[in-house]
């Protein structure tokens, strides 16, 4: 109510919130500081008339996310991080923080080793160019979501041959190789490591029912050498 109160441009007096919340001036004064620290650039104009207002070019309000846009948002902050381009990291820790706070305390800690579960490799090459095509988007929304919970997903797999096989993997580590994605993965039928395109995916369901143990990234270094020629 005092960010709806403060946002009218106008400048609004502690007292006039005050007497239109129905609380003391010191409340509202509490308040005040409290929105501050929380990063709300509040103006104040000190004196007879003064009073305080929200600063003029502030236009961002509470931003309601499902939970699968804040999943996106998260891992691709994950990625600008791993990017390390001082363009973009200006206020992505602040903002990841936050973020994570929206998450369940058993998510949350999931969340922790996001960025090191990204890397980022060298552009494709021409020839690996010539047969991508963008990967489906409800198809990436729910490998977001298995990738951060940790949970197997099964799929439908078409390989650089045309042949479709049908797969239960565990997604461990993602490769961006700009613009194709890779799923670094455990494949449960073949019992080894195997790297997946994500745009060679046809279909994929989640397994929310388990999770799987992280491997160490040593464990997919092979399928890491030999990315260009998958």
């Amino acid at each position: 109510m005092i960010t709806a109160l403060a946002k009218s441009g106008e400048l609004v007096t502690i007292g006039d919130m005050a007497a239109e919340l129905g609380v003391s001036v010191r409340t509202i004064s509490r308040d005040i500081d409290v929105l501050r620290d929380q990063g709300l650039p509040i103006d104040a104009d000190r004196g007879r008339g003064g009073g305080v207002r929200l600063h003029r070019n502030w236009g961002v309000g509470r931003i309601n996310l499902s939970y699968g846009e804040a999943v996106d948002l998260l891992i691709s902050l994950a990625v600008a991080e791993q990017i390390e381009s001082p363009l973009f990291m200006a206020h992505l820790g602040g903002v990841r923080r936050k973020l994570v706070a929206s998450f369940s305390p058993a998510m949350g800690y999931k969340t922790n080793d996001l960025k090191r579960r990204i890397r980022i490799g060298k552009a494709s090459s021409a020839h690996i160019l010539k047969d991508y095509r963008p990967p489906n988007v409800e198809i990436v929304k729910t490998l977001h979501q298995a990738f951060l919970g940790r949970n197997a997903v099964k799929i439908e797999y078409q390989s650089v041959t045309g042949e479709l096989s049908e797969r239960t993997i565990q997604p461990h580590y993602l490769l961006m190789s700009s613009p194709i994605w890779y799923i670094l993965a455990w494949d449960e039928l073949r019992q080894d490591v195997r790297t997946f395109r994500c745009d060679r995916i046809n279909s994929l369901n989640a397994d929310l029912s388990s999770t799987f143990r992280l491997r160490d990234l040593d464990d997919f270094q092979a399928s890491l050498e030999g990315i260009d020629a998958i």
